[in-house]
């Protein structure tokens, strides 16, 4: 995403790392760059999508499904429960999903860009 904001230092187009804007715009262009996007937005969109949806499934079943939520499972435990805590593991599950797929698809593409960048300087 490009801006129109002016270079951090004074309008020299000089970042602190020594490349200028336009190298970093080139990468941002660059289909490598687009590729690691596009690998990232594939992965977190839909599971976000999916995680929202589940939750608004809890809290539309939790105020327009009473006894469906009141049904006891076992004990004094309800469906209601149940589904409350379901949303805590679904919360760990995907931040766990996310951290082995930015662990084997995101960081090698990034760490080529990365010393792309920092061989250049």
């Amino acid at each position: 995403m490009a801006t129109e904001a002016p270079p951090p230092q004074g309008g020299t187009g000089q970042i602190r790392t020594g490349h200028t804007t336009q190298e970093f715009v080139e990468v941002q262009q660059s289909a490598e760059f687009g590729e690691l996007r596009r690998s990232h937005r594939s992965f977190a969109f839909p599971l976000t999508i999916a995680f929202i949806a589940w939750y608004l499934l809890y809290v539309l079943l939790s105020n327009y499904a009473g006894g469906l939520m009141g049904t006891k499972v076992l004990g004094n435990i309800n469906v209601a429960l149940v589904l409350g805590l379901a949303q805590f593991v679904t919360t760990f599950l995907i931040a766990w999903f996310y951290s082995r797929h930015a662990a084997t698809q995101l960081d090698p593409k990034s760490e080529a860009i990365k010393s792309r960048m920092e061989g250049d300087a």
